[in-house]
Parts: structure tokens; sequence; C-alpha cells
């Protein structure tokens, strides 16, 4: 076996969740590049899934689609089934965060979250999870065949750094991260660990892959504190998470299951 054929997924079918954010479409846009066929689920398409659409008219495909509702996602799976046959690719990627511009009740102290706030960030992060495993994870593993990869967070594997933020709490802002993503990443690891096992029958492999933060033009102040606390020094590049995702949906993981790879330029190394 060459290292190409080893790497290679022109044969497979793979389903991007989140795929109009930053990540989405930076994974969309590799497994194309290698001759996949590819479906991004999104609730909206963004101008990346309009200009895929063009670019791959025969080889993408866009869903419109909520993570949250099992009906969304069935009615999905039946689309992409009737274009290009049950997914054998599976990325979890769909996520949401409290953004620096969250009102401030949101980004208060823990004591003061708000109960809806908790229940729309684990909505999507961990029940969405879930539910696209449930629909897309049980067509696979009654295919006998695919790859799950879902995306963690290194606050699912250790708390946030709160002193990060002091910059704003310095400038007379109350602003701490809040307590929902951390434990909504959290909950996708053992969801992994669990499906592993559950489906390593059916040929169906699961693993995790947890990384940190992406460059988005942040305000300098915290790129200042993040870099300032990251070994490498930097944030993460987009296409910096391209090889693993690319690894953990190939022959290349064929004997990787219930696993997570952590990328985070030693952040949880200290």
């Amino acid at each position: 076996m060459t290292t190409d054929s080893l790497f290679d997924v022109s044969q497979e079918i793979v389903l991007i969740t989140g795929s109009s954010g930053q990540l989405g479409g930076e994974y969309a846009k590799i497994f194309l590049e290698r001759g996949a066929n590819v479906i991004g689920l999104d609730v909206r398409p963004s101008t990346d899934s309009d200009s895929l659409s063009v670019r791959y008219p025969k080889r993408y495909l866009f869903c419109a689609s909520d993570v949250t509702v099992k009906a969304s996602l069935q009615r999905a799976l039946i689309k992409i089934t009737s274009k290009f046959g049950i997914p054998t690719v599976l990325i979890n990627n769909a996520a949401i965060d409290s953004p620096p511009s969250a009102p401030p009740e949101e980004t208060g102290p823990f004591e003061d979250y708000p109960e809806a706030s908790w229940d729309k960030v684990i909505d999507v992060n961990l029940k969405g999870v879930h539910l696209c495993c449930q629909v897309f994870g049980a067509a696979m593993a009654k295919a006998k065949k695919g790859s799950i990869v879902n995306i963690s967070s290194i606050y699912g594997v250790v708390s946030p750094d709160q002193n990060l933020y002091a910059y704003r709490r310095n400038r007379g802002e109350v602003f701490y991260k809040p307590v929902a993503y951390s434990a909504s990443k959290s909950g996708v690891l053992n969801l992994t660990r669990y499906l592993a096992v559950y489906w390593a029958k059916q040929n169906v492999r699961v693993n995790s892959l947890t990384i940190a933060g992406v460059f988005n033009n942040q305000e300098q102040a915290f790129l200042d504190a993040y870099c300032g606390r990251i070994p490498v020094g930097r944030m993460a590049n987009v296409d910096e998470y391209n090889g693993s995702i690319l690894y953990l949906s190939s022959k290349a993981s064929c004997y990787m299951t219930g696993t997570n790879i952590v990328i985070d330029g030693g952040w949880t190394a200290i």
C-alpha cells in the first residue's frame, strides 16, 4: 500500500456539519480537492457553499438542515442518499459558542449564567452530535462502513483560562468564558468513546479531534493574551487541522477508534 492510497479519500462520501463556518468550509474544500463527494450541512448556505456548488456541481451538495431537529436530519439523509448514497464519512463540526460580542448576561459570572444560553449551546454542540450520529451513523452501521470524526476543543479537556480575558475586566467589562461550551465539548469526548465501542462490530470507527483556537482577525488584546499563553506562540491557521481530518477519514487510521487526537500548539501540555 503506497502513501497515496493510505490517505486516498476519492471514493468517500463526506458529510460535514456546520459547513458554512470557517473550519467547515475549509474541510469541504480539502475533501473536494482530493476527489471526494461532499455534502455541506448547515442551517443556511455561505458564500463558500455557493462557490463550491458552482466549482463542483457533480460532487458537492449543500443541505439546509438543523442538527438539533432529528426530522430535519432524516430529510437530509434521503436527499443525500438519492444523490450520492449513504455517507461514508461524517464530520460533526457544527458548534456554537458565546462570541466576544455576546450580551453581558451571557458572559458574566458563572452564578448568573442564563439557563436559556446553556440550553442553546448544549442543543447544538452535544445534542446535535448525538442526533447526527443517530441518523447518519446508524445508516453507516447498517451499511457496515464508515468513519465519524467528532470535533471537540481544548476547553473540553481543560478548563478555559479566564486570565485570557483579564484585559476586558481591566477596562471595566464583566467577562468570563461561559461554562456551556466546555461542558458540551467534554460530553462529545465520551459520546465518541461510547459509539466507538457500540459500533465497533459494524465497521464504523468513531474518533474525536480536539482543536485549539483558529486565527480569525480577533482583536489584538485577545491575540496578545492567547498567543502569550500557547507554547508555539500563535493561533492555528485555518488549514492546519486538514491533515488530521484526512487521516481520521482515510485508510491510514483504519485500526483507530475511540481515540481523541489533540492538536493545540502545546496548550494542554502545560
